[in-house]
C-alpha cells in the first residue's frame, strides 16, 4: 500500500482514537536519527525474502496451539508479541519481526542475534522505547512510520502490527497465510484499555480483509 492509498485511512484513525500526526512524525524523525549508523536491512532484499507464500504470525492466545499443526516451512513473520511464542513453544526463530517494541522486547533483540530481520515502528506512543531498544539491536532493522515516510523509514501502511506485517507482505508481492489471528479476542497488556483494543482490532480486521 503506498502512502496515497494509506494516508485517508492513517487520519480516520488519528480523528477516531485521538492520536496526534504531530506526535508520530516526532516519533519517526526520532526512529530516523536512531538509524544512523545502524545495519540496515535494503528493501529489495526484504522484498525477495518476502516473496511467494509467507506465514504472518499474530500474538492471539491461540497462537502456540495452532503451531502446533501449521506448515511454517517458508518465511515467518512474526507480528510483535508473536516471536516469543514462536522461539519457546516451537524453537522457531521468526524471519522477520515486524514490532512496536512493546512485546518481550528481549527475545526480539535475541531473535535479532539469530538473524531475524526486524521492522521496527515509530509512533506518538513509544518514543521513549525508542530511545531505550533501538541502539540493542545487533542485527540487520528497518524502520517504518505510520505518517509520511522520509529519509531511511518505509510506510507500507497499517496500524497494528499484525495488520502491519500483513500489509508488508502484500506490498512486496506476497501471498500471505494468517496464523495466530483472533479479532474477537483483545486480550489487551495489563493497564491497557479493552475497549480501545476491540477497537484496534477492528480496525486491523478490516485492513487485512477489506483494505
Amino acid at each position: 500500500m503506498d502512502f496515497e492509498e494509506w494516508e485517508p485511512m492513517y487520519e480516520c484513525i488519528l480523528h477516531e482514537f485521538g492520536f496526534s500526526r504531530q506526535a508520530d512524525e516526532d516519533a519517526a524523525r526520532l526512529l530516523d536519527s536512531l538509524l544512523a549508523g545502524k545495519d540496515l536491512f535494503p528493501l529489495e532484499l526484504l522484498r525477495g525474502k518476502v516473496s511467494g507464500r509467507v506465514t504472518v504470525c499474530g500474538d492471539a492466545p491461540s497462537l502456540e496451539m495452532e503451531l502446533q499443526s501449521v506448515d511454517l516451512s517458508g518465511t515467518v513473520i512474526a507480528a510483535d508479541g508473536a516471536t516469543s511464542t514462536l522461539m519457546r513453544a516451537i524453537g522457531r526463530t521468526p524471519d522477520v519481526i515486524v514490532t512496536d517494541l512493546d512485546g518481550n522486547v528481549d527475545d526480539q533483540i535475541a531473535a535479532s542475534a539469530q538473524g531475524a530481520v526486524v521492522v521496527i515502528h515509530a509512533h506518538g506512543d513509544n518514543i521513549e522505547a525508542l530511545k531505550e531498544y533501538v541502539p540493542q539491536f545487533p542485527g540487520q532493522i528497518m524502520g517504518t512510520t505510520q505518517a509520511r515516510p522520509f529519509g531511511r523509514l518505509h510506510n507500507f501502511g497499517g496500524f497494528t502490527d499484525g495488520d502491519r506485517a500483513v500489509l508488508m507482505a502484500r506490498h512486496l508481492g506476497a501471498s500471505v497465510s494468517l496464523v495466530g489471528f483472533d479479532f474477537a479476542d483483545p486480550r489487551p497488556k495489563r493497564g491497557r484499555d479493552r475497549g480501545v483494543k476491540e477497537r484496534k482490532l477492528d480496525w486491523a480486521r478490516r485492513l487485512i480483509y477489506d483494505p
